[in-house]
């Protein structure tokens, strides 16, 4: 694994970023501390490893380790680069009230708003920093060279999936959504080479998503996973991956970041894919449209 320090340097991964993304694959322990940091960043760089430690329950070996596993040889290093987040995310966030924590029970609808919009716009910002724009690339070559696109995800992620597939339709893409499993199954088996299977989902952990781009795979369509966690079992049966990195309030189930970022995700691979055909692109979108509006008119 390369140095991360290294990769912060050259505008890699934010560590605050990655340490979400990376914290379903941490030990009980080294979550507590991950934890730590991304509640309170700035006050946590300032704790000595033995407090760190001692707020976190665990052993300063365990400290060291976490250092490490974010790739790190210095805790000092670690501590630098959460500041260093600390500063770009008040940078980022600059025009928006200043509210800080979870949402509680005793919020009005005006902390709300600027809770959840502080959440959504920090789930942009860091989802276009991560971003791998030569896996967008791919993901976007592959549709470009494919005669039909599957796509499938459940819940928040399912709303995502129709959003990619109408959004394909419109320029002329033959592309399914799927909100069944048992049909998306079904479907997956029958592709072959040509086709393409999209997956959606956050945490990458979805039994049903990863089974539908299982069975894809072996049927030797060309892979594609949307979620916010690389290391997760979906991304095992993806040739593509792209990443997401979404903030979720306590809500979680509600899927408010997940599904602003993924939608971000969606929005770049379709723009790509029309680009990539431009003419043809702009002439179905005015046809589409035209469709729609003589209709809605009583045209013939």
């Amino acid at each position: 694994m390369p140095h991360h320090a290294a990769l912060d340097d050259a505008g890699g991964h934010p560590v605050l970023v990655r340490m979400r993304a990376i914290r379903p694959e941490l030990r009980p322990s080294e979550q507590r501390i991950a934890d730590l940091f991304l509640a309170q960043p700035a006050e946590t760089a300032g704790l000595s490893i033995a407090e760190l430690a001692q707020r976190c329950d665990t052993s300063t070996t365990s400290v060291v380790r976490f250092c490490k596993r974010l790739g790190y040889d210095h805790v000092r290093e670690l501590r630098n680069h959460v500041l260093r987040d600390v500063e770009r995310e008040t940078f980022d966030t600059a025009a928006l009230p200043d509210v800080s924590g979870d949402i509680d029970r005793n919020d009005t609808l005006t902390d709300i708003v600027a809770k959840v919009s502080l959440a959504e716009t920090l789930s942009l910002a860091d989802t276009a920093k991560v971003l791998d724009t030569d896996a967008l690339r791919a993901a976007v070559d592959a549709i470009n060279a494919s005669t039909r696109v599957d796509i499938f995800g459940v819940g928040a992620s399912s709303i995502v999936g129709l959003d990619l597939q109408r959004k394909l339709t419109r320029i002329g893409r033959t592309a399914l959504d799927w909100s069944d499993p048992h049909a998306a199954w079904t479907s997956a088996a029958t592709l072959g080479p040509g086709n393409v299977a999209i997956a959606v989902s956050h945490s990458g952990s979805t039994t049903d998503t990863i089974e539908f781009l299982l069975l894809a795979r072996r049927a030797g369509a060309t892979t594609i996973a949307i979620t916010n966690h690389a290391g997760a079992a979906l991304a095992d049966q993806a040739d593509i991956v792209l990443t997401t990195a979404a903030r979720e309030t306590g809500f979680r189930s509600g899927a408010l970041g997940s599904r602003i970022a993924q939608l971000m995700v969606v929005d770049c691979i379709f723009i790509g894919v029309a680009q990539s055909n431009y003419d043809r692109s702009m002439e179905a979108l005015r046809d589409t449209y035209a469709a729609v509006h003589r209709v809605r008119a009583g045209g013939a």
